[in-house]
């Protein structure tokens, strides 16, 4: 029998406990009104899935535009845990850990993946560390980078991990080659119900199906189950996934296709710099520029009289700009136009709850602050 949302598969157990449906409402009335902040969202989630209502709003991160409001259908939400429970091989009676806040896709599906696929989830609040203090082990897990980055002692207590919300950096990836858990990056949105492809970035078998990106093996991500893609006109990506939504999908990532299954991502659409009518993709540059630009930063391109668009740095914190574009123009992995014009430095960027910078706004503090 297919998996319903009208119903909790008899393993389903919430840390260490064994509810009915019936119990389960009773348990998020509960969270709602004793629990603590991070409780609420369980329960209000828990609330609003095991009613009648075949919709859910889930609202958006806001990372590339205002945070709104959706409605997603249950069963694409059911669709989309049975077509995880596949490709990552979950089986019912396995243990999960919910690390993400639950107001948002990500959390609200870990809920939903262990009620569909019948796991033992256990559910902790949200951080940077999120496995500090824990000693169970865990056959699957969700986080977002930075809680990744803070987790690198404790995480083979993870048999697999999820990673989404943000790219994964070149740095951190280097950090989990000697690591036994089964890492994958992830892609997807809060409109194709969270991830629509995943690769795995770190004890890869072979590099036969990768290609170099600065000197390191790029896989393609693979899509889920009876899920398909294709490009736009725009070179975007275009998701048909007809189990978790009822229209093709059309998003704002450069990507390139390798089959209608697989695909490398390569940038954002709303990033995309015209400098004197060469189109620069930020992302592509700023994956040369960490070898030798601390911290965090990002590359963006601001209004400017003869070139339309000048390609300018901006870096988190202080930042001696005169040396670093003297190391910059010596660096000999960046082509002419791929040098930026001129330096920023930020105090602290605008992020998102996961961590995610939010490019356009933090460009507007420009304007507030004296050049670097």
């Amino acid at each position: 029998m297919e998996p319903i949302y009208s119903e909790v598969h008899s393993k389903f157990k919430l840390n260490g406990i064994t509810f009915s449906k019936e119990d389960l409402k009773e348990v998020g009335y509960s969270l709602v009104k004793e629990g603590e902040q991070y409780e609420h969202n369980i329960g209000d989630f828990l609330l609003d899935w095991l009613n009648d209502s075949p919709e859910i709003l889930v609202r958006t991160s806001g990372s590339t535009g205002t945070p709104k409001n959706i409605a997603l259908e249950k069963r694409f939400m059911v669709n989309s845990a049975v077509a995880t429970g596949q490709f990552f091989g979950l089986e019912a009676g396995q243990t999960a850990l919910l690390c993400l806040p639950a107001d948002y896709i990500a959390g609200k599906m870990m809920l939903v993946r262990a009620m569909v696929l019948g796991l033992e989830l256990d559910y902790i609040e949200s951080s940077s560390k999120p496995l500090e203090g824990i000693l169970k082990s865990y056959d699957f897990c969700a986080m977002v980078p930075l809680q990744l980055e803070g987790s690198l002692d404790k995480i083979e207590q993870i048999k697999t991990l999820i990673v989404g919300g943000a790219p994964i950096s070149d740095v951190l990836r280097n950090q989990l080659q000697d690591k036994s858990t089964a890492i994958f990056e992830t892609y997807g949105m809060t409109e194709t119900v969270t991830h629509i492809a995943a690769r795995k970035v770190n004890n890869l078998e072979s590099t036969a199906v990768g290609e170099l990106n600065n000197g390191r093996v790029e896989h393609p991500f693979k899509t889920l189950p009876n899920i398909s893609v294709s490009k736009d006109s725009r070179g975007c990506l275009v998701i048909d996934s007809p189990n978790v939504s009822r229209e093709p999908v059309a998003t704002n990532d450069f990507v390139e296709l390798v089959s209608d299954v697989e695909f490398r991502w390569l940038g954002r659409f709303d990033n995309a710099i015209n400098s004197g009518g060469i189109k620069l993709i930020p992302e592509q540059i700023e994956a040369k520029l960490v070898e030798i630009v601390d911290g965090r930063f990002f590359v963006a391109g601001l209004s400017d009289e003869k070139l339309g668009q000048k390609l300018v740095l901006i870096v988190e914190g202080d930042v001696d700009a005169k040396a670093l574009l003297n190391k910059i123009n010596s660096f000999k992995k960046l082509d002419k136009f791929e040098v930026p014009k001129q330096i920023y430095g930020i105090h602290k960027f605008k992020e998102t709850d996961s961590g995610k910078i939010k490019r356009t706004e933090t460009i507007r503090l420009i304007s507030s602050i004296s050049r670097a």
